[in-house]
């Protein structure tokens, strides 16, 4: 192949889509126009002229080889060109598609004696490093190469020129638990390094040398496995010749059926091209024309499929009886509920009830579940994850904006020309959308990054705030001083859409500059310049995260990010807005559904009388109008004897929720403990009837990803054998006692929700397509990208200034535990791990392990690899330590992927103060090296200190 040109601009300049005037006998027409084969079709400005032959021709109008459909022209191979004429008798010359402008006027010869020649000599040259008996045994449709050979009608016997020395003797590289390359089935097309430059942009792979001795190379000449590789797999979709592919074969498996559907993982909601074999999930690709992922994903929502059937997935409901747990048939375990509940209720009244819905299972199932809760038992009782990582973003925009929901899609990256990630790491955390914020910053958008951890979008920022945890309030305070400081507010804005600024203005110009730079451990200037760079841009837009959250001021926060985009005038548009990155694939749509104790579907207030009247008609039944409780006070009333029974789905509370101790008690202080699961969790341990769920590749629902997009979830196969789905078990007990309902299925639930749920109004199973609709959805179906165009969902926006608090842990404890540990995420685990660890993911990760500045070490007498106490005053454990720069000196940060270290055990039962979200971010801890022990790989404890 040729060496690759220099790529043109993504919107042609005039000068490049101006033709020549057409010849006086053109057809004339009222819109631009260009020929194909002598016939006028109407032209897009800036499409190519491959783009413009598909749009008209269908997916295949000419052959194609270095093309991708989310990789930027490239025009390398050639194999693409056509003829064009500037006019219809003029002369012709040969230009490659992909890569050229359409201009008006212009006439394209597809398919002509020369471009077939062209063509075939073009296949030839590349078959001279190609082993042509691949395409004898490959002929399957997945090696493009073959496609194209059929397509040019090219004999592959008839190569006229000798072969090459170079690749048809490269050794495969199997060392990766995922990742594959036959590098003699390479031919050059730069697709792959492309494909890990501008859509992951990981910059892994690259090409070395020249001619035939022009060969891919894996960071600096290494193996999969040791380079810099993510696994997301997109080189290996990318290559057309499977030269780099993965262990499942994604691309070359001939499946029974391709089933689309919504992953699993994180808020981003990436959709997925399951396919399918006998029965069995064989292996996953990523739709080009999702509008969530674009042909994107990673490692999790590509790879991490195989915990679905793995052999510890539970198979049959379990009873526990004299200490120990008996198989049951679902009658029997429906029974036991039954009565417990039935009877309970009646001594101890609705209220000794509760019930914690999941943000991993869809909306529909959700629904149900707060439904059963309300109109079967009778309380508000009722709760869901999002208390412990966003309920502050929803409470805070909530009382900021009226609305508690992303109020941009991600889509507007594109448009904006600043971006402010605080407290987020989504690279690790939401790659998908991390990948895209690199792509835009590396083409020179500025990046503001707050975060107390150099984490790796840190390289690319133009600002990084390293702040103390614990301290956002202060750090958002001084930036929004130095705005109103420096002229910079919209004043037309403020004063058109908005109140409370007067008073909010003065508090913060009265703000001790002083004290909040030497609270937040960040220079004064550094904030100075970021909030100028943000407040003068022409659209900024920020995303923030749990790092936000998950503090004793984690609404306030929030608050305070809401205020900032306000003073800017940066909501309500384009490339804007205030943008919560969720945790769970499905935070979003279970507050949506109502699973939290003081809201009811669609964010009602269960207080308000003509909520509740709204509410009775709906269900039928009388629904009670006081706030249920929260998780954490859930906790405390079981361990105070208020709350008998508990029914948990899909939550291992055990491991991830804090004060792992306390949770435990609570657990084991509740006379009936229902948990509904995929695997034998640390909280299924603690339960008394384990119900075995289905997951997400076993059932059908929606879910709704973070810029509140909601998406069908497609059922690829048929639940394990002895497994139900969660909508089905709850639609079991709902009928049990005696609330008829339907066997469950996404389209009546769906169709009482739009009922119900203002903003799902115009939602049908049978209409939101494969990319879904973004709430709201009016009755006739459109949906809104963009929130708060006009006006606020409370008419204005409220500006509220509060005032940085020290966190409780500290203030009471940082005298005697000096460090703070903070929590994060990896990229190969989530959450708990309970599924990622049942994967080849954990090959690639193995292990928590502490971050430790090098000073802290040194104090401490602690090398890379030693074991590490860490104790704070509810616990401590023992972690391997991994010395870094990437924190601060006395910041400290770990993961709780793994059961074996139970970190939770050390974390605190602070909570912010509005929406009673754990303060997982701040924990006041000491260290020491550890007695005895180490801990081996995959984080197996050999003796405990």
């Amino acid at each position: 192949m040729q060496t690759p040109q220099a790529k043109h601009p993504s919107a042609p300049s005039a000068k490049q889509t101006t033709a020549a005037p057409p010849a006086s006998n053109a057809v004339r027409t009222d819109v631009d126009v260009a020929y194909i084969n002598g016939k006028a079709h109407p032209i897009i400005k800036g499409e190519t002229m491959l783009q413009f032959l598909r749009r008209h021709l269908g997916p295949n109008p000419v052959p194609t080889l270095c093309d991708a459909p989310n990789l930027e022209p490239f025009g390398s191979c050639r194999v693409c060109s056509v003829e064009v004429a500037l006019q219809e008798d003029g002369p012709k010359k040969v230009m490659a598609s992909c890569h050229t402008p359409i201009g008006n006027g212009m006439y394209i010869t597809t398919n002509s004696p020369r471009m077939e020649r062209l063509r075939k000599n073009i296949v030839e040259l590349v078959l001279t490093d190609y082993d042509t008996e691949r395409l004898k045994t490959e002929d399957h449709g997945a090696n493009e190469l073959n496609n194209v050979v059929q397509q040019v009608g090219f004999d592959i016997d008839s190569v006229r020129y000798p072969k090459g020395r170079n690749h048809l003797s490269t050794p495969m590289d199997t060392s990766h638990p995922y990742m594959v390359s036959d590098l003699s089935a390479c031919i050059s097309c730069y697709r792959c390094v492309r494909a890990c430059d501008e859509v992951q942009g990981e910059f892994v792979l690259t090409m070395a040398g020249r001619g035939f001795d022009n060969h891919i190379v894996k960071g600096t000449d290494e193996s999969f496995f040791a380079s810099d590789c993510v696994s997301c797999g997109a080189c290996a979709q990318a290559c057309p010749t499977s030269a780099i592919t993965d262990v499942f074969r994604s691309k070359e498996t001939e499946a029974d059926r391709i089933v689309r559907t919504v992953c699993t993982y994180c808020g981003v909601g990436c959709n997925l091209d399951v396919r399918v074999k006998d029965e069995k999930v064989v292996a996953i690709r990523a739709p080009y024309d999702a509008e969530a992922n674009s042909g994107h994903t990673c490692l999790k929502g590509r790879y991490a499929f195989s915990f679905y059937d793995h052999p510890d997935r539970l198979r049959t409901p379990l009873i526990k009886r004299d200490g120990k747990f008996e198989e049951a048939t679902w009658d029997e375990a429906y029974d036991f509920i039954v009565d417990k509940l039935t009877q309970l209720k009646k001594d101890h009244g609705p209220d000794s009830i509760a019930g914690i819905s999941s943000a991993r299972t869809p909306n529909e199932e959700n629904y149900l579940m707060q439904k059963f809760m309300r109109a079967v038992i009778g309380t508000n009782n009722i709760d869901c994850c999002a208390r412990v990582c966003h309920s502050p973003t929803a409470l805070g925009m909530q009382r900021t904006y009226g609305t508690g929901a992303a109020t941009n899609s991600i889509d507007d990256l594109k448009d904006t020309d600043t971006i402010m990630v605080i407290g987020a790491n989504p690279t690790d955390a939401h790659p998908v959308t991390g990948a895209r914020i690199k792509q835009q910053v590396m083409k020179g958008k500025t990046l503001i990054v707050i975060d107390p951890r150099r984490i790796e979008l840190a390289r690319y920022a133009k600002y990084h705030l390293q702040l103390k945890p614990g301290t956002n309030v202060a750090l958002l305070n001084m930036m929004m001083h130095y705005i109103i400081a420096e002229g910079l507010v919209d004043v037309a804005f403020i004063d058109a859409r908005t109140e409370g600024w007067e008073e909010f203005r003065d508090q913060l110009l009265a703000l001790d500059i002083a004290k909040m730079e030497q609270v937040t451990g960040v220079d004064r200037n550094l904030v100075r310049e970021a909030a100028i760079s943000y407040a003068k841009s022409p659209a900024a837009m920020s995303f923030h995260g749990l790092g936000v959250t998950e503090h004793s001021q984690g609404t306030f926060t929030v608050m305070q990010i809401a205020d900032l985009a306000m003073m800017t005038g940066n909501i309500g548009r384009r490339g804007v807005g205030v943008n919560p990155l969720r945790g769970q694939n499905n935070v979003q749509g279970a507050a949506d559904m109502g699973a939290q104790p003081h809201q009811g579907a669609g964010y009602l207030d269960v207080t308000k009388e003509e909520a509740n009247k709204l509410y009775q008609e709906h269900y039928g039944v009388p629904v009670p109008s006081h706030i249920g409780w929260k998780i954490p006070e859930m906790f405390n009333a079981a361990i105070d004897g208020r709350l008998k029974a508990l029914w948990l789905i899909g939550e291992d509370v055990v491991q991830t929720d804090p004060n792992t101790n306390k949770v435990i008690k609570a657990m084991d202080s509740l006379e009936l403990l229902v948990v509904q699961e995929l695997f034998m969790t640390e909280t299924a341990k603690h339960a008394d009837v384990v119900l075995p769920g289905a997951s997400f590749l076993e059932k059908s629902g929606t879910f709704t990803n973070g810029e509140r997009r909601v998406q069908r979830v497609n059922a690829v196969v048929e639940p394990l054998e002895g497994t139900k789905s969660d909508g089905q078990i709850i639609v079991d007990l709902m009928n049990r006692m005696g609330f008829e309902q339907p066997d469950y299925h996404p389209s009546w639930v769906l169709e009482e929700i739009s009922r119900i749920v203002p903003f799902f109004k115009g939602i049908r199973w049978e209409t939101l397509g494969e990319n879904g609709k973004q709430w709201p959805v009016a009755a006739d179906g459109t949906d809104t990208q963009i929130l708060h165009t006009e006006t606020f969902k409370r008419g204005k926006g409220k500006f509220f200034m509060p005032e940085w608090i020290e966190s409780k842990e500290v203030a009471a404890h940082g005298k005697d535990y000096p460090y703070i540990i903070t929590t994060n995420r990896e990229l190969e685990h989530y959450n708990c791990g309970t599924m990622t660890r049942r994967t080849r993911n954990n090959d690639i990760l193995t292990e928590d392990v502490l971050l430790i500045h090098p000073d802290d070490a040194a104090a401490n007498g602690l090398a890379e690899g030693d074991m590490v106490c860490v104790e704070s005053p509810r616990g401590k454990v023992d972690i391997k330590a991994r010395i870094t720069d990437e924190v601060k000196p006395g910041i400290l940060s770990s993961t709780f992927h793994f059961p074996e270290i139970m970190l939770n055990i050390i974390t605190s039962d602070v909570h912010d103060t509005e929406a009673l979200c754990p303060e997982y971010k701040v924990v006041s801890c000491r260290i020491r090296k550890a007695k005895k022990g180490h801990l081996r790989s995959h984080g197996e404890v050999v003796k405990k200190n």
